[in-house]
């Protein structure tokens, strides 16, 4: 998991040392169950506390991938310049996948300023990308195409504020066949700022401080915290628990 970086005016070689541990330990996570708490989740060695019942209830204006009335939804809140994230997102297809009908995967935005400086913008591009999507597009659904634009990002770039969004952010609009005078307007028009940062804000209040950061939620509206990119087989445990719940 990525987070959230702190200013420290003394800076120190202590403090050198203890910024790789936490960024080597990236994968440190833990999984607990809650009826309405993230609690004392531990990431690296921090306390994470949030409201799990602040998540924003699931509509049809999210981007869901899978079957909307699944029994097991997956709600992730990804920053797109993440390492973690990129693995993550081949988990969570792998997931929706194997759990055809079962399991459903939302996707929400948590770009951090902080650590990628680029993160904010990518999210945008996403949801210009899917702004030419809908009933009478040739692409398909505004859903259809934020996640063929969403899946390609993250198969093409490398992470950790590397990417050349001038150039590799045009070039998927056009892989994909999107109306690139379109999506470049709609890049440079800041009219989906608010929505990140509802998103950003929404992922701190339940919890999340750094990424990916995601909420399982079980038919009966029981709520499981699910930080860091966890393996698959740690994903499938927190969902066959959830399918449980009646």
């Amino acid at each position: 998991m990525e987070t959230e970086s702190k200013q420290n005016t003394l800076l120190t070689p202590i403090a050198i040392i203890v910024a790789g541990v936490l960024i080597a330990g990236g994968l440190y996570f833990g999984i607990s169950s809650s009826s309405g708490s993230a609690g004392a989740l531990q990431q690296g060695g921090e306390q994470l506390t949030g409201d799990l019942e602040q998540m924003k209830p699931i509509t049809a204006n999210d981007h869901i991938r899978g079957n909307p009335d699944a029994k097991v939804v997956i709600v992730e809140y990804s920053d797109m310049e993440c390492p973690f994230c990129k693995a993550f997102h081949s988990t969570l297809q792998q997931a929706v996948k194997a759990y055809d009908g079962e399991v459903a995967w939302v996707y929400r935005h948590f770009p951090l300023d902080q650590l990628h400086s680029k993160a904010r913008k990518e999210a945008v591009a996403a949801e210009c990308a899917a702004e030419q999507g809908g009933p009478s597009s040739s692409l398909g659904t505004s859903n259809d195409v934020f996640w063929k634009y969403t899946d390609r990002f993250f198969e093409l770039t490398p992470s950790n504020d590397r990417t050349n969004i001038e150039t590799v952010l045009p070039q998927i609009a056009k892989e994909i066949g999107l109306d690139t005078a379109k999506f470049a307007r709609c890049l440079t028009s800041k009219k989906y700022d608010a929505h990140i940062e509802d998103d950003v804000q929404n992922a701190v209040a339940t919890g999340g401080n750094g990424t990916p950061w995601s909420v399982v939620v079980s038919k009966s509206g029981k709520k499981y915290p699910l930080s860091g990119a966890q393996p698959y087989e740690s994903v499938k445990q927190l969902i066959e628990r959830a399918l449980q719940e009646k």
